[in-house]
């Protein structure tokens, strides 16, 4: 927090990472609730503004160009997709994830098919040596004559390549590693985060140079540092995945050139990471024969339709209190279709074990996959599998009703298009919208929809009453 001068001269407190300001020092700050941000500095000097030099005057909106604002391609498809079609010259972009998830890896793949494509690259390590990451170059084939390599913490030094080097991108690993010179504090303390933020920013706006920044992540999952430094890029990117499997996912949170809710897909493979157009196939079983407690719905990833399947297993328990274990769900959302069940149903699953899982590691966060939890609990109870064609998309509430979810055509399309041909969807959809009725669905998709009202409506559909 900037200490600052209220009307009776009394000194006042501000936190450093949103500015809340207080009359007097508390551990946390009132307003973003971070911890030993509060903090008392030198009073603040009026001082009159004067006009200064302009960088360059203003003009009508319609006469500035925006052929500089144009994006280029990456090379790599799916990150494209998520930036809306490349990276703009003079943007700043975060990408932040988990250690071991793959930042490097990426980002250096990305680097190399820029300097492919002829543009002069620089990436900058501050975690690891230059050798350490030419070996990783040499495994993932990214030696590039035009992709320059240097190992730097202090941010003057990584001025002076970039002003020796020239690049038209810049990869910077990481920023909380990078230290500027006039700047109290360690690397990766509040201030210098800012502060190296910013000069970098300015960096690339003047110079016209994309600039990539690797961030680190909390172990809350937040980006580490202060709230400010997503304010001062560009666009912010997550980069997450299971540890366990190659599958990773990345997000944009944050995008001034395109669209913030697309999702890219990779998988992580031993010669660094390749992209994946069609992710899917990878969320969905192959059973030889129909299995009991199995059900596929579709979810969607920013504006990208995904079928995963849902599979639970029921078994007897001898212990007081039956186990309730997920994975890839929400547990209190599956605890709450498991109520529905034994309450609207009469399903009996009160001294029953209850696991319930997603294949492929995939993590469904949103209610859509209420509905298939919901089946495939009464397929295993019942020990009677459902159609291997079937899908279910709906959200279950309280009162046992199945309710709308958004963007049904995309996921009734993306299910016909891998072969499904029946469907579970609400009831209320076809009443609400003029172009999902049942019959025009049939007919454009090959899809055969059964509208259930509640969740014994669905469960009859599904052949499991």
């Amino acid at each position: 927090m900037a200490k600052v001068v209220t009307a009776k001269g009394k000194s006042a407190f501000a936190c450093a990472e949103c500015g809340w300001t207080s009359a007097r020092w508390i551990g946390r700050c009132g307003e973003c609730q971070a911890w030993g941000t509060v903090q008392e500095v030198g009073a603040a000097k009026s001082a009159r503004i004067t006009a200064g030099p302009v960088t360059s005057p203003a003009m009508p909106i319609g006469k500035v160009s925006a052929i500089e604002a144009e994006s280029r391609p990456t090379g790599i498809g799916e990150l494209d997709r998520v930036l809306g079609g490349g990276v703009v010259p003079g943007a700043v972009i975060l990408l932040a994830g988990e250690p071991g998830v793959g930042k490097s890896t990426l980002l250096l793949e990305v680097a190399a098919q820029s300097a492919r494509s002829g543009q002069r690259t620089l990436y900058v390590s501050g975690e690891e040596s230059a050798a350490q990451v030419r070996l990783r170059a040499g495994r993932t084939d990214a030696l590039v004559d035009e992709l320059y390599l240097a190992a730097e913490t202090d941010l003057g030094a990584v001025v002076g390549q970039v002003d020796a080097v020239e690049p038209a991108f810049l990869v910077i690993d990481s920023v909380q590693t990078m230290a500027h010179p006039e700047v109290d504090g360690a690397p990766g303390g509040v201030t210098q985060v800012r502060e190296v933020t910013g000069a970098l920013v300015r960096l690339a706006k003047e110079r016209h140079i994309a600039v990539v920044l690797v961030g680190h992540v909390t172990k809350d999952g937040a980006i580490a540092g202060p709230r400010m430094l997503e304010h001062l890029v560009d666009v912010v990117l997550a980069f997450d995945g299971d540890r366990h499997s190659g599958f990773r996912m990345v997000r944009a949170t944050k995008n001034r050139f395109g669209p913030s809710d697309e999702v890219g897909c990779f998988d992580m493979v031993d010669t660094g990471i390749i992209e994946v157009t069609d992710p899917t196939g990878l969320f969905v079983s192959e059973h030889a024969e129909p299995v009991a407690g199995t059900c596929v719905t579709v979810m969607m990833e920013g504006r990208r339709p995904l079928l995963a399947e849902v599979q639970a297993l029921v078994g007897p328990s001898a212990a007081p209190q039956p186990r309730r274990t997920t994975s890839g769900l929400e547990s209190q959302r599956v605890a709450m279709v498991l109520a529905v069940l034994g309450n609207r149903f009469g399903l009996k699953l009160h001294d029953k074990e209850v696991y319930v899982a997603t294949v492929g590691g995939v993590k469904i966060t949103e209610p859509v996959a209420d509905l298939a939890v919901a089946i495939a609990v009464a397929s295993s109870e019942m020990d009677r599998p459902i159609h291997p064609g079937l899908v279910a998309i709906g959200e279950v509430g309280l009162a046992g009703e199945v309710r709308r979810v958004g963007g049904l055509e995309k996921r009734l399309a993306e299910a016909a298009r891998l072969g499904f041909t029946k469907a579970i969807i609400p009831a209320d959809v076809p009443n609400r919208s003029k172009d999902l009725k049942p019959m025009d669905i049939q007919a454009k998709y090959g899809l055969r929809t059964f509208a259930a009202p509640d969740i014994r409506s669905a469960l009859l559909a599904a052949g499991l009453t």
